[in-house]
């Protein structure tokens, strides 16, 4: 978990509770944008992937379940919680071995997994991902807060290092594929 993820957040341990700012009190320095980091694929992307010279192999697929594309030949391609460059050097490698002699393999994104607004929005539910959105574009997406939803942040559930935490974080927090945002009914 990187510095970033751990002040993001505070509500995953006691150790790393001491060293988040109070409440209210999001500062840009802690909870700017993660640094610049690979996608990792999963269940719910769709990738393209382009065999060059070879156009029976060129094509979209999607990741099922378990984290796996099945392609023709080499069959299926674990591609859970890896890059895009792994995966085109796997995909590579298994045609190289006997099936195409010096492949030449390009794998990108072509769709990500959604995202989900629950809580006191007035539309909940699962979305397609915007790249570079934030919480407060996710809300607006979702059709914006009920006149009962807390305004001053919202909670966040990711998956970190295979492991799912949820934190209070800024309106301003860059969103990732996949992340659940649960808007807050607020006191007064």
């Amino acid at each position: 978990m990187t510095r970033y993820e751990a002040l993001l957040f505070c509500a995953l341990a006691p150790a790393v509770l001491a060293s988040c700012a109070a409440p209210g009190d999001y500062r840009p320095e802690l909870f700017g944008p993660p640094p610049e980091q690979a996608y990792t694929l999963g269940a719910g992307d769709r990738v393209r992937v382009i065999v060059f010279g070879q156009d029976a192999l060129s094509n979209s697929y999607a990741v099922d379940g378990s984290g796996r594309i099945s392609m023709p030949l080499i069959g299926p391609v674990v591609v859970y919680g890896r890059s895009t460059v792994a995966v085109e050097r796997e995909i590579a490698e298994r045609l190289r071995a006997g099936y195409v002699r010096d492949p030449r393999v390009s794998v990108e994104v072509e769709a990500y997994r959604p995202f989900f607004v629950l809580g006191e929005v007035t539309s909940a539910g699962q979305f397609p991902y915007v790249e570079g959105m934030t919480a407060r574009t996710a809300v607006a997406i979702a059709g914006g807060f009920t006149p009962r939803g807390y305004q001053g942040g919202v909670d966040l559930t990711r998956v970190i290092n295979g492991q799912v935490v949820t934190g209070r974080v800024p309106l301003d927090t860059v969103v990732r594929p996949g992340d659940t945002i649960m808007v807050r009914e607020r006191i007064f």
